[in-house]
């Protein structure tokens, strides 16, 4: 049952060693463990709302920074970044917490990775819940191939991302601004209007993503104090580890090759916001959920909201997650 959350300040910071070296993560509460793994560009921060929420609710909530963020370790190597790297941080950790079983919720990346967890490790994460980005099974063609045909004479965000140093080059500067432009660019109440130059999208000769985000306000739930911890964060550890990720999706679909058209069987859960290109892009994903989530609880699409949902609709993703969370319990 959803019930209001209790202090942040009860929240505890820790670190444990893990594949990627270390882990920082951040917990808070008793019971049943629940492993939130937040997405790009942000942090374990990311759920300092839901934290509480579910504490409150008689849950274990742990958030991690993902290897790469925050205080996490950030390996040197770029193709120490795959999703079987990641999936097994997310083994080491629940051991690492004494526990043998566990919950997994995502959101953005984090959903991908909670969604590879229970994938191949059924046998440690009962159940998953996934948040912006829908559950698509390995297979299909090779994403590099994908995404350079997307967009024309423009060029995605993903390819972008994807050549070392680049994004990185245009971020790094002016990394505050960057962010806070970022976040702005997929938020509800902040992103370009219905005509207006695509964020996902840079020009093949020069461009930067920032020439077209949102520029002087920022998104209702993102606070001057809120984009200090963020930067911060990223101050310290650069961006590369971060769109690492990006770099290894040709290695992941070789990787996950074998799980080709796979279901999930656990217990899922799928959130998603009306206004976020995640969701409305990735839509026959969805609409695949009876084959590939045939546990699915059920899917909310949340009207008039981003792509940051559980920062932009807190209460109600808190009660969705309670819920969902309690019926597991019978």
């Amino acid at each position: 049952m959803y019930q209001q959350p209790v202090p942040s300040a009860d929240l505890r910071h820790r670190t444990i060693e893990a594949p990627a070296g270390r882990l920082h993560l951040v917990e808070q509460g008793t019971g049943p463990l629940v492993l939130l793994v937040h997405g790009f560009p942000e942090s374990w921060y990311s759920w300092r709302r839901q934290l509480p929420a579910l504490a409150a609710a008689g849950y274990r909530a742990v958030a991690l920074d993902v290897r790469g963020y925050g205080r996490s370790s950030k390996p040197a190597a770029t193709d120490a970044y795959g999703m079987l790297d990641l999936v097994e941080d997310n083994v080491a950790l629940v051991r690492a917490l004494g526990e043998e079983r566990a919950v997994v919720i995502g959101h953005d990346w984090g959903s991908s990775i909670a969604a590879a967890s229970a994938l191949l490790h059924p046998e440690v994460f009962r159940a998953v819940g996934l948040l912006s980005v829908p559950y698509a099974p390995p297979g299909g063609p090779r994403p590099t191939d994908v995404f350079a045909q997307m967009g024309g004479d423009q060029e995605f965000y993903v390819s972008y991302f994807q050549e070392p140093g680049r994004a990185e080059a245009e971020i790094e500067p002016d990394l505050r601004g960057w962010l806070a432009g970022f976040y702005a660019a997929m938020s509800a109440d902040t992103m370009p209007a219905r005509g207006e130059p695509d964020p996902h999208f840079v020009a093949r000769t020069c461009g930067r993503l920032r020439d077209r985000f949102p520029g002087g306000t920022l998104p209702a739930w993102l606070t001057e104090d809120d984009l200090d911890v963020y930067a911060g964060e990223f101050e310290r550890t650069g961006m590369t580890g971060a769109l690492n990720r990006y770099r290894n999706m040709d290695r992941d679909w070789e990787d996950l090759a074998q799980y080709g058209g796979a279901p999930i069987t656990q217990p899922s859960l799928f959130i998603g916001g009306s206004l976020d290109a995640s969701t409305t892009w990735m839509a026959d994903a969805i609409d695949a959920y009876p084959t590939t989530l045939p546990a699915l609880a059920s899917t909310h699409i949340l009207e008039g909201c981003g792509h940051w949902i559980q920062q932009e609709r807190p209460e109600e993703v808190n009660r969705l997650l309670t819920a969902w969370l309690d019926s597991l319990r019978g």
